[in-house]
């Protein structure tokens, strides 16, 4: 597990930094982690799991079609 910043979680998952926040706001997204007074970070761990869940529902609903 290592910390990283926005701009790897909108790489690593393709979603914007608005829809990001949106997401979170929604329970839809993992929360970041407070780093500093104005600093946040997100798990890595967490970004992976949740990019294999949208993986994993996205090929089940096309098993199912």
């Amino acid at each position: 597990m290592r910390l990283i910043k926005l701009p790897e979680v909108v790489r690593m998952t393709g979603v914007p930094e608005s829809s990001v926040y949106w997401r979170i706001s929604k329970g839809q997204f993992p929360r970041p982690i407070k780093i500093g007074e104005r600093a946040s970070a997100w798990n890595s761990d967490e970004i992976e799991a949740w990019i294999a869940a949208k993986v994993a529902a996205a090929r089940s609903t096309l098993a199912a079609a």
